[in-house]
């Protein structure tokens, strides 16, 4: 007779996984390994949902296996941008850390509802995955000598398609893949929007952007970035910027300028070059200002 007091086998799993995973992703040493995919995948796009399901269908008649995998699934792609849209509400936003708890926290709480739902049901109807029987089955399967030397080839075959498939699935996933090489270049009002640029100015004053730069190279890359008015015919109070920026790294700071010229309807190019090249502009953008006399 089983022991109604122990937490079933698969709630164990899912609190270990989960456990596992804030692990590998929190500690530095660990968090640097590909072992960290390997356990985020699960944690975003089938254990909530499994936790979810097994909080709502405590019993073995509810559904069957298959039904429950394919919910779990599905659950939980409905599930992790729902935590999503509420934290970006909040204030902590969607960042890592917040992602994780919130995940992390739902999924053990339905995992201990799912515990409480399966003990208050009559013997025998809660459900449970059957790990043991399963092994069992699997290891009485695999130490009985088959019938002839056919059998016996087609199932270390059958074995060794099921480990390269397991290979290359891990492969693929830890496997970071290289997309398009490119640079995001960017200029934000002060409020941090793609509007409310200064572009009516008196001689001498001073005018306040946001500039970002974003390294999407796949490799470390040296910028440098100035300001041109009317294409050097007039010029600008500011000195280039140097930085060198590592893949997915971001730059971002916030920029002050003069023209020291005046005149209607001039262009002010913002101008990013690459590893020092600067015959031509890697990327540039651009303000149409106005400058009148003080």
């Amino acid at each position: 007779m089983a022991d109604r007091n122990k937490v079933p086998a698969d709630i164990k799993i899912v609190v270990l996984l989960v456990s596992l995973t804030c692990a590998f992703i929190l500690l530095p040493p660990l968090s640097d390994t590909a072992i960290r995919t390997i356990l985020g995948l699960p944690m975003v796009l089938f254990l909530p949902g499994y936790a979810l399901i097994a909080a709502l269908f405590p019993k073995k008649d509810d559904l069957d296996g298959i039904e429950r995998v394919a919910l779990s699934f599905g659950l939980s792609i409905a599930v992790v941008p729902l935590i999503g849209l509420g934290l970006n509400y909040t204030p902590w936003g969607i960042r890592l850390l917040p992602i994780l708890v919130s995940l992390s926290f739902f999924t053990i709480a339905m995992c201990v509802v799912a515990v409480f739902r399966r003990r208050v049901l009559p013997e025998g109807e809660e459900f449970s995955v059957p790990f043991n029987a399963t092994y069992l089955s699997l290891r009485e399967e695999l130490s009985r000598k088959p019938d002839n030397r056919l059998d016996r080839v087609l199932s270390v075959i059958l074995v060794l398609s099921i480990i390269a498939s397991m290979v290359t699935l891990a492969y693929v996933v830890v496997t970071p893949k290289e997309g398009e090489k490119f640079t995001e270049f960017y200029i934000l009002g002060m409020d941090g929007m793609a509007d409310g640029y200064p572009v009516n100015f008196t001689l001498g004053q001073s005018g306040n952007v946001i500039v970002g730069v974003v390294n999407h190279e796949y490799e470390v890359t040296d910028y440098s970035m100035g300001l041109l008015l009317e294409n050097g015919s007039s010029s600008v109070g500011h000195e280039r910027l140097f930085m060198s920026l590592g893949h997915n790294e971001t730059w971002e700071e916030e920029l002050s300028f003069t023209p020291e010229s005046v005149g209607d309807d001039m262009k002010l190019q913002f101008l990013l070059y690459k590893d020092g090249n600067m015959t031509v502009p890697y990327r540039d953008l651009h303000l149409w200002i106005d400058v009148m006399e003080s």
